[in-house]
């Protein structure tokens, strides 16, 4: 891919994106629904717009997608 083309990737604007204030502020939902096993793509367009074209957004998704299921293997005090 070209430097031209990633800039107009970049500057392509979805305008179903949620924007990055509105995916972060939603990002733990949307992840539960992923590890939940649900569709989020149907749940929240939006956010699936946004991640897909914000490479900032997409790192941070990952991390807690990663956080949220090491925590979830991880026995509890109980066990």
């Amino acid at each position: 891919m070209s430097a031209r083309d990633r800039l107009d990737a970049l500057l392509a604007t979805d305008p179903s994106d949620a924007g990055c204030a509105k995916t972060l502020e939603l990002l733990h939902v949307y992840a539960e629904i992923v590890l939940a096993g649900g569709d989020p793509e149907q749940r929240a367009p939006g956010i699936t717009a946004h991640l897909r074209s914000c490479p900032p957004c997409g790192e941070d998704y990952q991390g807690l997608l990663a956080a949220l299921s090491a925590e979830s293997r991880r026995p509890s005090a109980a066990e």
